[in-house]
């Protein structure tokens, strides 16, 4: 089952979809969040072609774990891509993937403009990963 993760973000959105096994995360595409009253219709039509059994979006969380205004925005999206794609959708904590991506395309030599575009696109990768190993760990034996 392949499970797509959604990295919103206010000007694009990072993709990144599983192997069937669950087991690696993979870069996907960055789409443009405008128009914001599409967005949710077409991170669907991604879920579909992609044959992702279930989406997760992340939820950016303030360092101290409360919730401001992007929050509430990824809550909205992700009731907006379960409405639109009928697919399970669930929030997971995304604390510091787009830091921490940016620092590993640093790392990697990448320019400043590639950063900008692949940025949300790698965080995306990053978030689902974390989830597959979480999934992992929860499943018993």
């Amino acid at each position: 089952m392949r499970i797509l993760a959604v990295d919103p973000g206010s000007k694009r959105v990072g993709l990144a979809l599983s192997d069937p096994t669950e087991t690696i995360a993979q870069p996907l595409a960055t789409v443009p969040a405008e128009p914001l009253s599409s967005l949710a219709a077409r991170l669907a039509e991604v879920a579909r072609s992609s044959e992702a059994a279930r989406v997760i979006v992340g939820l950016p969380l303030r360092l101290d774990g409360s919730h401001g205004p992007e929050a509430a925005a990824a809550r909205r999206l992700a009731s907006e891509i379960e409405h639109e794609s009928g697919l399970p959708v669930e929030l997971v904590d995304e604390r510091l993937t787009s830091a921490a991506a940016e620092r590993a395309l640093i790392a990697g030599g990448v320019s400043r403009e590639e950063r900008r575009a692949g940025v949300d696109r790698v965080a995306a990768t990053m978030l689902l990963q974390s989830h597959l190993e979480w999934r992992r760990r929860q499943k018993p034996g």
